[in-house]
């Protein structure tokens, strides 16, 4: 019995002693991660493009993957830092910045004295001050505010990269997202433990869909809607094939609301408002639980809307599901095919405007094109209410909108854009305007709809209607990702976005993660979907009447 237990502890001890190898492990790389990309982005040599990036973290990561003690992890930093040329001393370089514009910058890192010495500590803070001002290879900044990351390599040939290319590829996008997100403070966790925990499931990935669930891991983080890699050819995480309808998440079911090809959905006797209980014997909560961690999106409701598409997802060509029809729960079989084997043609609505309920106007904000505007607004300007369908993917038709609407030029947003010579630094615009003032504008009631379709430039539209006298928000929360957006590449050539630009409401309000909170709140029901009724557009209605 005494020998047994000597035996467990034994084991328990040298258990943990090398889970705090390991974590020591990650914490070395997570610091070296942390160094190249402020080298990258700091150092005047490394920033204006001097030297090969990329391969100097390839050839420095085989290095200090192999050191071990404090010592010469040190010798290697302040040999490294040494050997990229001399730094001068920068007049230009405002280092007197207020707080208010650095919430996104942490460079509290720089002081680890478990990580460095004195010296690399004093070196590193040098290039800080001293920082890059000339030429910016790695970065540009973009007429509208945003940051572009062109030059970054997408390695097209690595569908399966090495692991020096996919840790370069974390290393890569945890310094853009640490130095050019404009949300990074609203992440909701430690930036910094994220690398670090994020450094095992890139270096020890097996295949590619250990490596692509990775990529969908990092991303998620962000709790960006704008966020998440876009499912090229050979990115399978979620599976290659696809079942022929598409599915809207309610209540922890997934309901049948639309269709890829009616012919192949007709075959399994799959019809509009059937409701999906399990896949492969699992109940679809289960399923959402485990799935939600690869989904990037601010809140909850854009995180289903974004599941919902890949959900049925799978490499089988056939698929188990519980299935409730008419009040009936049944088990059947369905099949899945290839996107290119469902031969889909998005049916777009084609119709812009029109006038429902006697005298309302509707104007689908999807469809309403720049520069057509006045036209249709002249022909609803004898309606009672304009009702703005806002659940989609509006144009660039804001300002003009605003022109027709608003009695008077209003204030509506704040913008904050990334300080490339102060990388992590953001700072305020002078306040969007929007509106005129004139007593020409539409005097009827102004309603909007909105729901977790609403992304982007759909919410800046929203935000920007709101200035109109007489208006009304009506729908649920939106997805939360406002401004402009920049495109970051992982190496086997797979893209995915960040928020470059912040978007705030005049007063310092947020809509990221928070998105926009309607004035009367509307969730459809399964009921309502199954019937096909619209209840936002039967409210907006309502509210005409009164």
């Amino acid at each position: 019995m005494f020998r047994t237990s000597f035996i467990v502890i034994i084991l328990l001890y040298a258990l943990k002693s090398q889970a705090q190898v390991q974590m020591a492990e990650n914490d070395k790389l997570a610091t070296f991660c942390k160094v190249w990309g402020f080298l990258k982005y700091y150092h005047p040599v490394v920033a204006t493009g001097k030297l090969k990036w990329d391969d100097e973290f390839r050839d420095r990561y085989k290095q200090i993957d192999s050191l071990n003690t404090k010592k010469e992890i040190n010798r290697f930093y302040s040999k490294w830092l040494k050997s990229l040329g001399n730094v001068e001393s920068c007049k230009e370089c405002n280092n007197n910045v207020a707080d208010s514009l650095k919430r996104n910058l942490d460079l509290s890192w720089l002081n680890d004295s478990m990580s460095f010495d004195k010296e690399v500590v004093k070196q590193l803070h040098y290039i800080e001050k001293n920082r890059n001002q000339l030429s910016k290879y790695y970065i540009k900044d973009e007429i509208d505010g945003r940051t572009a990351f062109s030059k970054e390599k997408g390695y097209y040939d690595s569908i399966q990269p090495s692991a020096e290319l996919r840790m370069l590829g974390l290393a890569r996008y945890w310094n853009i997202v640490n130095y050019f997100f404009a949300y990074k403070y609203l992440i909701g966790e430690d930036w910094n433990m994220v690398l670090t925990d994020m450094i095992p499931k890139f270096k020890d990935a097996k295949d590619t869909i250990e490596y692509h669930s990775a990529i969908l891991e990092l991303t998620a983080r962000t709790n960006d809607s704008h966020a998440g890699a876009i499912n090229l050819e050979g990115f399978n995480y979620h599976g290659s094939k696809w079942t022929p309808f598409m599915v809207k998440i309610i209540d922890n079911k997934a309901i049948v609301t639309n269709f890829y090809n009616d012919s192949l959905s007709q075959i399994d006797n799959i019809q509009y408002g059937d409701v999906i209980l399990k896949i492969n014997n699992i109940d679809i909560e289960e399923i959402i639980k485990e799935k939600l961690k690869y989904i990037a999106a601010g809140n909850e409701a854009a995180k289903l809307r974004k599941l919902s598409r890949v959900l049925l997802n799978g490499d089988s060509d056939i698929v188990e599901i519980s299935l409730e029809k008419e009040g009936v729960i049944s088990s059947k079989t369905i099949h899945r095919y290839t996107f290119d084997e469902l031969k889909y043609i998005e049916n777009k609505d084609t119709q812009v405007w029109e006038i429902i309920d006697t005298n309302v106007g509707y104007i689908n904000m999807g469809m309403l094109k720049h520069n057509d505007e006045l036209e249709v607004i002249m022909k609803l300007k004898n309606t009672l209410a304009i009702i703005f369908d806002l659940r989609n993917s509006t144009n660039n038709t804001l300002r003009n909108l605003a022109f027709l609407l608003s009695d008077e030029k209003k204030s509506f947003a704040l913008l904050t854009l990334p300080t490339i010579k102060y990388p992590g630094v953001f700072t305020y615009t002078e306040p969007v305007l929007c509106g005129q003032s004139t007593k020409y504008y539409y005097q009827g009631k102004v309603i909007l709809l909105i729901n977790e379709n609403t992304q982007g430039l759909a919410e800046f539209t929203c935000i920007g209607l709101q200035t109109a006298p007489n208006v009304t928000c009506i729908g649920s929360t939106t997805a939360g990702a406002s401004g402009n957006i920049s495109m970051v590449i992982f190496p086997g050539g797979f893209e995915t976005y960040i928020s470059a630009t912040g978007v705030y409401y005049p007063d310092g309000r947020e809509t990221q993660r928070v998105g926009i909170t309607p004035d009367i709140v509307v969730k459809p029901s399964i009921e309502s979907v199954k019937s096909k009724r619209d209840e936002l557009l039967e409210t907006a209605l309502d509210i005409k009447r009164k």
